[in-house]
């Protein structure tokens, strides 16, 4: 599709730095932060991550702590009670059923407790190479302002999505996407007067904002 080419090549001029900002050095690491990620800023994560993985270097190293201890060490990232429970249940899984890896397929990294398709997804495009798309919070608004996706469903955006966009582009695209949506366009307040994709843009809300916070 033109447009959709058109779009990446915007996006890609717009944003040349665009990538993953979540640190990590294993799949596991990975894992990991992408779950502290929920409702959390990358930096915060980061934050919390760079002591984390001091402190636990293997999958077993979390289920040999107290829920409470590990819910202690991620405290900062919000919501911290459901994500020391996953985090403790994917570990264990992993421990028992991947011989303490974190596993390279979807259907392994769905089976862990607290990952759905956007965790699993991330981890494999980033830890592993392997075409896929996460939509995150980000890549669904954008998507869906763009005219790219229809939908509410983030399965359903990222079977949209997979559809228009050559496979060997998904990894970029996500990270163009979710840079975009960060920078420019925001859940309530986008910069619509800075964005290059405005004529593109399909979203009906976007004359409203346009003109506000121009560039000097």
């Amino acid at each position: 599709m033109v447009k959709v080419k058109r779009i990446l090549e915007i996006l890609e001029s717009e944003h040349p730095d665009a990538r993953l900002l979540l640190e990590f050095k294993t799949p596991l690491q990975l894992l990991i932060a992408t779950i502290l990620a929920a409702q959390c800023t990358d930096e915060r994560v980061n934050q919390v991550t760079t002591g984390l993985f001091k402190k636990y270097q293997k999958a077993e190293d979390y289920t040999n702590v107290s829920i409470e201890e590990l819910e202690g060490d991620i405290h900062s990232t919000g919501f911290y009670k459901n994500k020391a429970k996953n985090i403790a249940g994917c570990c264990k899984k992993i421990v028992k059923d991947f011989n303490g890896e974190a596993p390279s397929t979807l259907p392994a990294l769905v089976s862990l407790p607290g990952v759905g398709r956007k965790t699993a997804n991330i981890v494999l495009a980033n830890a592993f190479g392997k075409p896929a798309i996460g939509v995150d919070t980000h890549v669904y608004r954008v998507s869906n302002r763009l005219g790219l996706a229809h939908s509410n469903n983030p399965d359903k955006v990222e079977m949209e999505l997979c559809k228009i966009i050559p496979e060997e582009k998904w990894i970029r695209t996500v990270h163009l996407l979710t840079f975009h949506g960060k920078k420019i366009c925001k859940a309530k307040r986008p910069f619509c007067g800075q964005c290059g994709l405005f004529g593109l843009c399909e979203w009906p809300n976007k004359e409203r904002f346009y003109g506000q916070n121009l560039l000097n």
